[in-house]
């Protein structure tokens, strides 16, 4: 199995992710506390934004083409195909000015 780097910004916390499980299963398998409620990607609890690498989902994200654009993403969908910064800085995340 590959095996992904995952860096979240701006705690600057790495973890790995198999190229399998969605980012929030190897967030939450790395004990770390990773908000979300549904992990269906219907509450965008978990939102937030890629800054480098490539996401693959098994089905489509409910985001608009603009949104998956400017990186937003879905992690308890969402499976990694490279190494990935991500954050979670909520200044950053404006998804209605989009």
């Amino acid at each position: 199995m590959t095996t992904y780097r995952i860096r979240l910004l701006p705690e600057q916390v790495d973890f790995d992710a198999g190229e399998e499980e969605t980012l929030l299963s190897a967030a939450r398998r790395a004990g770390l506390a990773f908000p979300h409620r549904c992990q269906v990607g219907a509450c965008a609890s978990c939102l937030c934004r890629k800054l480098s690498g490539e996401v693959a989902y098994q089905l489509a994200p409910m985001l608009t083409g603009k949104e998956q654009a400017a990186g937003w993403i879905f992690p308890c969908l969402a499976m990694a195909r490279s190494d990935l910064v991500l954050t979670m800085d909520n200044e950053e995340q404006n998804v209605d000015s989009m």
